[in-house]
């Protein structure tokens, strides 16, 4: 019986004579939409950043050089402080897919927190300050274990929590205002945030430090820390994120004790803003509306997972340019509303256009 050697595979010899070339594939040709789709989604700010450039554009040419004012650009920055600390906590929620209708009345609970103790307890400003943000950040707390632990929907807990809030800011002040005199004389730490500083023509507050810093901060941490990412996760897929190995409860945890936090510190910057503490303030009310306002025109999804807090922070600055422009103007203050409605609506067509696109 005559074997047969079986033939070696040389698969050495094989692979060096094998000519070297890579697996390639066929770019795909995208036209300017498509390219544009691409760099809206890759930089959602972008659109809010070229709005405020275009209303400051238009305004300038139309006022002329008393817009221009360093004096006039800082004072935008000044009216929006509020809404730019609330919106910079809107947003941590928006991102998390959530919505907050609380964060104004918080803030106003927290002012008066404040100053009731320190008018009616004797306790030192700064102790007093400190218990305020305690009891934001025990709000904020308390949203976030109904969220995540409870499971009922952030809409629900936060206009329950809303209508809670401002009850107790009613309740406990006696809707009684401290006057912005006696705080001056007593406990000027209150206003601290309300201080100014003169840089050339320019005209800042401490308050509007505090909000660009936050802003600032609260980007980098989102863009360049791993609990940044889990926001981001959360916000796009939870169920994906708990298989990933993120702690979505602890997330969503840490997201509204941050967001109660910086509640207290808008009613912190509110007194510096005001002068005095009011119970009644429009922020209690309208100040969740406005925050959302500017983050939904910053370009940050409803839908949560996608936005920039920087957009959120133009979104803002939109808003107060329309207004100081529009008041500067002589024009009926109605058209600030009808505008910025118009840049809602656009706003969620343009995010709607990039999911559809997307997907």
């Amino acid at each position: 019986m005559s074997s047969q050697a079986e033939p070696t595979e040389d698969f050495e010899g094989i692979a060096a004579r094998a000519p070297n070339r890579h697996a390639a594939f066929q770019p795909h040709r995208k036209g300017a939409m498509g390219r544009a789709h691409d760099l809206l989604h890759a930089t959602p700010a972008l659109v809010p950043m070229i709005v405020l450039i275009a209303a400051v554009a238009v305004f300038g040419l139309v006022l002329g050089g008393k817009f221009f004012s360093p004096f006039a650009l800082t004072l935008i920055l000044q009216q929006v402080q509020i809404v730019g600390v609330l919106a910079a906590a809107q947003s941590l929620i928006v991102l998390t897919a959530g919505i907050d209708l609380s964060v104004g009345a918080t803030a106003v609970f927290c002012s008066v927190i404040m100053g009731k103790l320190v008018f009616e307890t004797g306790l030192p400003a700064p102790l007093a300050v400190l218990a305020g943000l305690i009891a934001g950040t025990a709000i904020g707390g308390l949203n976030g274990w109904l969220v995540s632990r409870v499971r009922l929907p952030p809409f629900i807990v936060t206009l329950g929590m809303w209508q809670i809030v401002l009850a107790a800011t009613y309740l406990s002040s006696g809707n009684e205002t401290i006057r912005a005199q006696d705080i001056e004389a007593t406990a000027p730490f209150l206003q601290f945030l309300g201080g100014k500083l003169q840089l050339g023509g320019a005209t800042l507050t401490f308050g509007v430090i505090l909000m660009l810093l936050l802003v600032l901060v609260l980007a980098y941490a989102l863009r360049s820390t791993a609990w940044g990412r889990h926001v981001y996760a959360v916000g796009d897929d939870p169920e994906a994120a708990a298989l990933a190995g993120v702690d979505v409860h602890r997330t969503l945890m840490s997201v509204y004790l941050l967001v109660g936090f910086i509640c207290a510190l808008a009613g912190w910057v509110m007194i510096g803003r005001f002068g005095s503490v009011s119970p009644s303030a429009t922020t209690g009310v309208i100040g969740n509306i406005q925050s959302i306002t500017a983050v939904v025109i910053g370009g940050i999804s409803l839908f949560g997972g996608r936005g920039s807090i920087l957009g959120a922070f133009f979104g803002a600055l939109i808003v107060g340019v329309f207004e100081l422009g529009l008041r500067m103007a002589g024009a009926n203050p109605q058209w600030t509303f009808l505008l910025i409605g118009a840049l809602i609506i656009g706003a969620v067509a343009v995010d709607q256009w990039i999911r559809k696109v997307s997907a």
